[in-house]
């Protein structure tokens, strides 16, 4: 397999529709963190994505007779882009089916690049098993987005590209994972020609489907995967990319949402450019890097695979970035409800600025407040607010993503009412009549008692509702896993077990 491999990433046609990407220094990063940190720019191809790449080579390696079949591909974003932008190119037809949850953004660039689009079923495996049928019935050929071997090397000419482009030492080179065709291309290369450099995986800890693959032994399939960076949101990484990374990946990192912001922000600090969360991924995990190992003096390359971010997703990257660059503080604090207690409060911070302060009256002895505190950014600054705020009964909520999602921007008391409440969290397609349909389907069983839902641009949307169901647990249940709806059991849950018990 290896020279093979090699031979079809030195053979692979990809730049009648890709360009070589720059290599960019991240100037005001590698100052703060002590070492030379670079970024591939694959957000700068045609289709902001690296996925034109594979798409394109696999796409050439086809018969006439095939070609002449037509193409099809299930995606929701990159891939879709990269398969119609070849079928254009080549001038033959494509079909793209998605997911009928994907953004107008995206459909209406596929279809600009003359590409069909069929939207079917609410996620990737729906939209998977629809090309199948479509498949069966007109004999179009189906361009896998990662598990090809042709696919693999059109991707692998990103690392290509880095061996060429970066003269002396690298490090190491972080690399998104999503089904593993990225960094089986590249890890295949670079760990041929130049087997000293690191090559590492970087994943959301919410869908690191190699992580769990490499500690497994094999492919193994998520139970749930998240949805924060839809472009590496994969259940299961690929056989063959498997297959390749498991011998030639050094480790895989996984980082959070925050993270994920944070990487963001600082891309667009160092080159005016904004990338989307599966883009910003392998930036993350280098920094997660560094501060593991202590790094100083290395040169390290992170790939930024690509730009296709829903404008909308911008506020949420903005409200979380500095949590994820550890500057802010996410705190709940008892403080006694009487005259002077908050101003008491904000002398104890040490000068500290608070970022956000959210306050409902609740009993006449005692009051709970939502505060967000600036930090340092120094690891040890939430340890030090906290040292410095010990006199106060505080709850850390900085890593609670209920609180940071719903709890923040409800801040509205407890219920008043014998019948008592029973909280969860949800996920649903985020759709035309979807939000309608949930509270109709929810609601018609149960009162709901109180409910929060805020569009972030995603695919899905987030709730966190309360129900009045004590006494029927079991029942409501039952009821929960009928409804097919990803959800959580959120009574235990520290920011609303303080701020709606």
């Amino acid at each position: 397999m290896p020279h093979t491999m090699i031979k079809k990433i030195l053979q692979a046609r990809v730049y009648d529709v890709a360009v070589e990407t720059p290599i960019s220094p991240a100037t005001q990063l590698s100052k703060r963190l002590g070492n030379e940190i670079l970024l591939k720019r694959e957000d700068l191809q045609p289709v902001f994505s690296f996925k034109i790449r594979g798409a394109y080579n696999k796409i050439c390696q086809l018969s006439r007779e095939e070609l002449d079949r037509g193409v099809i591909a299930a995606s929701a974003g990159n891939h879709a882009q990269g398969v119609a932008l070849a079928a254009q190119k080549l001038g033959i037809r494509a079909t793209i089916v998605m997911p009928a949850t994907t953004p107008d953004v995206k459909v209406n660039a596929v279809r600009a690049r003359g590409a069909e689009v069929i939207l079917s079923g609410d996620a990737f495996d729906a939209a998977f098993a629809k090309s199948q049928e479509i498949v069966k019935q007109t004999g179009q050929v189906y361009v896998h987005p990662f598990d090809d071997l042709d696919t693999i090397a059109g991707q692998g000419t990103v690392g290509v590209e880095i061996l060429r482009q970066i003269e002396g030492n690298i490090d190491a080179i972080f690399v998104p994972v999503g089904g593993g065709g990225l960094i089986a291309g590249i890890a295949a290369y670079v760990k041929y020609l130049r087997p000293e450099i690191k090559v590492i995986g970087v994943e959301p800890v919410d869908a690191a489907c190699l992580k769990v693959a490499m500690e497994a032994g094999k492919p193994t399939r998520l139970a749930q995967v998240g949805i924060f960076a839809e472009g590496v949101a994969v259940a299961q990484i690929g056989e063959n990319t498997f297959n390749i990374a498991k011998d030639t990946v050094d480790e895989v990192i996984t980082v959070t949402t925050d993270e994920m912001c944070a990487a963001i922000k600082d891309i667009y600090d160092d080159t005016r450019s904004i990338t989307e969360p599966a883009g910003a991924c392998a930036l993350a995990g280098l920094k997660k890097y560094i501060e593991r190992e202590g790094a100083q003096g290395q040169r390290l390359i992170a790939i930024n695979s690509g730009a296709n971010v829903n404008f909308d997703r911008l506020r949420h990257v903005s409200e979380r970035a500095e949590l994820g660059e550890k500057r802010e503080a996410i705190i709940a604090v008892k403080i006694p409800e009487q005259p002077g207690s908050f101003k008491d409060f904000c002398q104890a911070l040490v000068g500290r600025s608070i970022t956000e302060f959210n306050y409902r009256y609740n009993d006449a002895h005692e009051a709970v407040l939502f505060v967000g505190v600036a930090l340092g950014g120094s690891p040890h600054s939430r340890e030090e607010l906290l040292e410095d705020l010990k006199a106060y009964e505080i709850v850390d909520l900085t890593d609670d993503e209920t609180a940071k999602v719903h709890v923040r921007h409800m801040i509205g008391g407890h219920l008043r009412s014998d019948k008592g409440e029973l909280l969860y969290s949800f996920e649903f397609p985020e759709r035309p009549g979807a939000l309608l349909k949930f509270l109709n389907t929810l609601g018609g069983q149960w009162n709901i008692s109180m409910f929060h839902y805020r569009n972030h641009g995603d695919a899905y949307g987030r709730v966190l509702v309360g129900l009045q169901a004590v006494g029927e647990e079991t029942d409501l249940t039952r009821y929960l896993n009928e409804l097919g709806y990803p959800y959580q059991d959120e009574n235990d849950n520290p920011a609303c077990k303080l701020f709606f018990r």
